[in-house]
């Protein structure tokens, strides 16, 4: 029986970069994890598999639970079955107008144990990100965060107005989007000057990030024509002129796109990395799932056989771990591949087999199954010559049915199986919508489980105005044999490569790739 204990997190304003280790080690910890619609949905991948997800989404204007209901929540939680650790998940820092403080009394009442995990504030790292400094040596050394949504249920308000219109230099309100005509008004009632430039920053951090600019005297008209909607931090002071130089944010090569990735979610990391480095709004939908195979015996008789075999070849990352896992599991290592040449299709799977103690002896410079066959021919693979090669059980035929005509012995053997991935529904909802621009292949496998996933729920337009990006040849042959239209076709057959291919589409230099 566990001893119940409550983290209150802070997960940041949007990033999932910004939000602490301790946080991140706390949810990995949890046996449930509380989140809101403020926290970023990636850091859900950081809980463990068994973990119960619970999401208590919360807005302004159509607020779906209740905080009492939220804290009574945490409560029971904790308690159950006996004892469970619990991550609550709030946008933000949980002290800082997240209500975290209601949180910790409830618990405290119960006398269950929590910890309060600070995060970093949207109230500076939303300014920060639109290039808006809320100190600046020479235009103000002094800050206040205010809230812009009072209890609704308060008489009156208990802001100093009086004190605060011309107290300190930069004001900072949460949440003032729908009392804009109200702030701005009072604050020059009280002796600020209509003329304050003023900066509203919505979903600050995160690639949906808006900004709208004005003064006191007209933000709130320019906020109305606009249509500017919450969440959303307010800056008022001198400091926001200084956007004009400063902001950076929004001047990343892909600001402003939202790119589905469709590989397995355990693979998509270093996609979903180089993309949202480049400043894209990133939609994960995985479409295969990597599982192993029926048996292990196969490949199990190929490894206790090695010394038979003269070439192995691998051709991508997973048939790598997968190989040098049931080697460690026979009590052996890479020494077992002395006596043979290896091979590795692509960089990324010769930097694995690197990794794993082998340096490849022969990585083509292309990286179809077709292109690589005259690299094997120039090393001797022909007439006689023994080839294992461990790979996904529905891969092409191609490289081995070559060699094989070539006069050489290969063994294909089962490593690992790609099955059809769960996708997300809400991602089909946005593509169906057409608020997505591009959609990325990294495999055949991806296009084609794509399409199953896709069926029926795209309408008649399918995919017409988003652009599909692949990552080699093979896989744009795939997906046109699909129906669909390649706009994209990565010149180096990698994840850098096809990041830096859909920055050159859009005519964009993408040094993050």
């Amino acid at each position: 029986m566990a001893s119940p204990v409550v983290y209150l997190i802070g997960a940041g304003p949007g990033d999932p970069g910004l939000i602490t280790v301790k946080g991140l080690e706390c949810v990995a910890a949890a046996d449930v994890v509380v989140y809101d619609y403020l926290a970023n949905p990636r850091f859900l991948s950081a809980a463990r598999p068994d973990a119960e997800l619970v999401y208590v989404g919360k807005k302004g204007f159509s607020q779906h639970v209740t905080q009492d209901e939220i804290s009574a929540l945490l409560v029971e939680k904790a308690l159950e079955g006996g004892g469970k650790v619990v991550a609550r998940l709030k946008g933000g820092d949980p002290f800082i107008f997240g209500r975290g403080g209601e949180e910790a009394l409830a618990l405290a009442e119960r006398e269950i144990a929590f910890e309060v995990v600070p995060g970093v504030s949207s109230g500076y790292a939303a300014p920060a990100y639109a290039g808006i400094p809320v100190t600046h040596r020479g235009i103000t050394t002094d800050l206040a965060f205010v809230t812009g949504h009072e209890d609704p249920t308060k008489e009156t308000s208990e802001v100093r107005w009086d004190k605060l219109a011309t107290a300190v230099g930069t004001i900072c309100f949460f949440m003032g989007v729908k009392n804009l005509p109200e702030i701005a008004g009072r604050l020059i009632e009280n002796g600020r000057d209509a003329s304050t430039p003023v900066a509203l920053v919505r979903w600050g951090t995160t690639p949906r990030q808006e900004v709208l600019t004005g003064t006191l005297a007209d933000i709130a008209g320019k906020a109305e024509e606009a249509g500017f909607k919450a969440p959303a931090i307010t800056v008022v002071g001198e400091v926001v002129k200084l956007r004009e130089k400063l902001k950076w944010f929004e001047d990343k090569p892909l600001f402003g796109k939202t790119v589905v990735v469709t590989r397995s979610r355990t693979q998509a990391s270093e996609l979903t990395d180089r993309l949202a480095a480049a400043g894209a709004e990133v939609l994960e939908f995985p479409t295969i799932r990597i599982t192993d195979p029926d048996s292990w015996e196969p490949l199990d008789e190929a490894v206790r056989n090695l010394d038979v075999y003269r070439w192995v070849v691998f051709t991508s990352v997973n048939g790598v771990e997968k190989f040098f896992e049931r080697l460690r599991e026979g009590g052996r290592d890479a020494r077992a591949l002395a006596h043979a040449k290896v091979a590795a299709i692509g960089p990324a799977t010769a930097a694995r087999c690197a990794s794993s103690g082998v340096l490849p002896d022969y990585v083509p410079s292309e990286y179809r199954a077709e292109g690589v066959l005259e690299g094997f021919c120039e090393r001797g693979v022909g007439e006689g010559v023994r080839v294992l090669i461990p790979r996904a059980l529905e891969a092409r035929e191609v490289l081995p049915d070559t060699l094989r005509e070539r006069g050489a012995v290969v063994d294909v053997v089962t490593a690992y199986r790609t099955v059809l991935g769960s996708g997300e529904s809400s991602v089909l909802e946005r593509l169906a919508e057409g608020s997505v621009d591009v959609v990325t292949f990294t495999s055949s496998s991806t296009a084609k489980n794509f399409m199953k996933l896709a069926e029926g729920a795209l309408g008649a337009a399918g995919l017409d105005g988003v652009l599909v990006a692949s990552i080699g040849p093979i896989t744009s042959e795939t997906a046109r044999r699909l129906g669909l239209t390649v706009g994209v076709e990565a010149a180096e057959y990698t994840i850098p490569g096809l990041v830096t291919a859909i920055c050159d589409h859009y005519g964009l230099a993408c040094e993050q790739a």
